[in-house]
């Protein structure tokens, strides 16, 4: 029979070797977690311009949407004074590798708005057009929403596109703003600006849309969640203007 001390050395020896396996796999795992969720957050920001890609989005490899990203996407990180940001200033922050797509608007939201870094993407394309994709993040039903907005570089106004996505919402109710592509598609050709140049962003209206230029239809018996997607462009599109001022000079 073996003694006590044989069996608690092997129980120590045993639990050494599985702690040992068990951080070499989480080590080896997380560069290809970390991979996989840069690339679906590279993903979802081409989604907001997907008309203006070649090819089916809904078939994009992640070799193409890295190359996308290398050659047609500039990424900047701005401040709400319209500030642009180093890649050290960033880092300095906290967001290693500090470009756009390491900056986690969570916990950006949770700061004053004076202090908040926010990502955005200039994407240009073969024939030189350029389309800026900003980020905006509320409040759902249940819990967080966000989506990418692709603004028309040629005016500044137009909508080229958008991606929504949920952290909880209702499946075929609050989900649908991810789920539903034909919704999402109402969202092209809106306007986030008055001709006068007032900034008025894009109303999701319960009932049906009422003005063709900013408003888009609701979800039905998503009033809460459809309400959290107007709130979000209208409080987190702006919050880009003075840059966009800056930028004209």
């Amino acid at each position: 029979m073996h003694s006590t001390a044989s069996i608690i050395r092997f129980v120590l020896i045993m639990t050494t070797l599985v702690a040992l396996v068990l951080a070499g796999l989480q080590n080896g795992l997380k560069s290809k977690h970390e991979l996989n969720e840069s690339l679906y957050s590279k993903k979802a920001t081409l989604a907001a311009v997907a008309t203006q890609l070649e090819g089916d989005f809904s078939k994009i490899t992640d070799e193409k949407v890295q190359e996308i990203f290398e050659k047609q996407v500039i990424q900047m990180v701005v401040d709400q004074s319209g500030k642009i940001y180093t890649t050290e200033e960033v880092e300095a922050k906290g967001y290693k590798g500090g470009l756009a797509e390491h900056v986690d608007l969570a916990k950006e939201n949770k700061k004053p708005e004076d202090e908040r870094l926010m990502p955005l993407y200039e994407f240009t394309k073969a024939d030189g057009s350029k389309y800026f994709i900003l980020y905006a993040r509320g409040k759902g039903l249940w819990d967080e929403i966000w989506g990418n907005i692709a603004i028309d570089g040629s005016d500044m106004s137009t909508i080229a596109g958008v991606s929504f996505d949920h952290k909880q919402e209702t499946p075929g109710l609050g989900a649908e703003i991810k789920d539903n592509k034909s919704w999402v598609r109402q969202f092209i050709g809106k306007k986030i600006y008055t001709p006068e140049g007032e900034f008025v962003s894009v109303t999701v209206r319960k009932g049906g849309a009422k003005n063709d230029t900013y408003e888009v239809d609701g979800i039905s018996g998503a009033t809460i969640t459809a309400d959290g997607v107007s709130q979000m462009l209208k409080e987190d599109l702006v919050a880009y203007e003075p840059y966009f001022k800056n930028a004209k000079g």
